[in-house]
């Protein structure tokens, strides 16, 4: 099989995104950390651990040499988890279609990376490491997406963000499907700000969420206090977080935040059941989850003990210093920082913050 196609992360959502390549025809390689995982994918064509009950295409291969899945390809996808990123890069650095600027490359990672400099977005880090030919031409790709729902045809659209509108508009065609739309956009900060910056409002909304749910508010004089509305009022203010932070990193069009990306984006992931981060923070009220922890290092530490991957959890310390950096007035982001830090009670927080909005 000769395939020009490598995706670099077999989770849920790069299995998604290569059964979707696969299904138009093209011959896929995808990169599996584990051995089980990618026997999987091989022998029974399908991704049990991350993507259970969805049968793949016989044109997708897997493999656990990331050289191998990563050389000589026309188009590489990167999609692994933004706390493994750059260690995952540095990988393929060598791959000689990568050093001579012959592979297209694109992201579906979300989050903020970690660096010398502080948390800096996921491009303009990469071009710190990938050969000069990157610069300004990598494409990053988001949108109200859950890999569920994709890989079971059901209708969604993404964002295409690139400085080249060449490279946005070759991944917008390679991945575009009768009920997967896909549409171009130059604000690619804004993009990925938004991208990132959501799971951490979702976290919160979980939290909500579950008190909702508890029918007495989670507090002694509180029944009944939580509702659809009161989502509505933190999900409005959580999008205003999101273009505050989004404009002081450089957003280049406002209506970024009312498309897909943003508002579209933060509806699907803080109320959809499909979405990690808004699972988290229920069951950090209902499962008490975070009573292990010290503190969010500690969290962050030992997050494979949770059982799934909440990229908000990550991104929560790193919005915290970047607001403190941008001196910018994010009271939810910070808020949820002080709850993973075990500083605060989420009851606590929630009461005090929307009782701030109310005056």
């Amino acid at each position: 099989m000769t395939a020009h196609i490598g995706v670099i992360g077999a989770g849920a959502w790069g299995t998604a995104i290569a059964k979707i390549i696969a299904e138009k025809g093209k011959d896929v390689v995808i990169w599996s950390l584990e051995q089980d995982n990618s026997d999987d994918i091989n022998l029974h064509h399908r991704n049990s651990r991350y993507l259970p009950g969805i049968d793949l295409p016989e044109n997708i291969r897997a493999t656990t040499d990331i050289m191998e899945a990563a050389s000589g390809r026309e188009y590489l996808i990167l999609a692994v988890p933004s706390l493994y990123l750059l260690q995952t890069v540095r990988q393929i650095l060598p791959v000689p279609s990568v050093q001579d600027g012959e592979t297209a490359i694109a992201v579906l990672t979300k989050g903020f990376l970690s660096t010398g400099k502080g948390p800096r977005l996921i491009l303009e880090t990469l071009e710190d490491y990938l050969p000069g030919f990157y610069r300004q031409s990598l494409v990053y790709i988001a949108g109200p997406s859950h890999a569920e729902e994709v890989s079971s045809g059901k209708i969604t659209g993404l964002i295409a963000a690139s400085e080249s509108a060449k490279n946005s508009i070759r991944f917008r065609d390679l991945i575009k499907t009768k009920r997967l739309f896909v549409f171009s956009s130059f604000d690619v900060r804004g993009v990925q700000v938004a991208a990132a910056a959501k799971n951490v409002i979702a976290i919160a909304f979980g939290m909500l969420d579950a008190f909702k749910t508890l029918g007495d508010g989670g507090s002694p004089g509180g029944a009944n206090m939580f509702g659809d509305g009161t989502e509505s009022m933190l999900l409005a203010a959580g999008l205003n977080e999101i273009q505050i932070l989004g404009v002081a990193m450089g957003a280049t069009h406002p209506e970024t935040f009312t498309s897909i990306s943003g508002i579209g984006d933060l509806d699907v992931t803080c109320r959809s059941v499909h979405g990690r981060n808004r699972r988290f923070g229920k069951e950090i009220i209902e499962k008490k989850l975070l009573e292990p922890f010290a503190n969010l290092d500690d969290l962050i530490a030992r997050i494979d003990q949770i059982g799934y991957l909440p990229e908000g959890v990550a991104a929560a310390k790193q919005i915290k210093a970047l607001a403190e950096k941008y001196r910018l007035k994010m009271p939810i982001s910070i808020g949820l920082h002080q709850i993973l830090n075990r500083e605060i009670e989420p009851i606590d927080f929630l009461e005090n913050f929307l009782n701030g909005l109310g005056h």
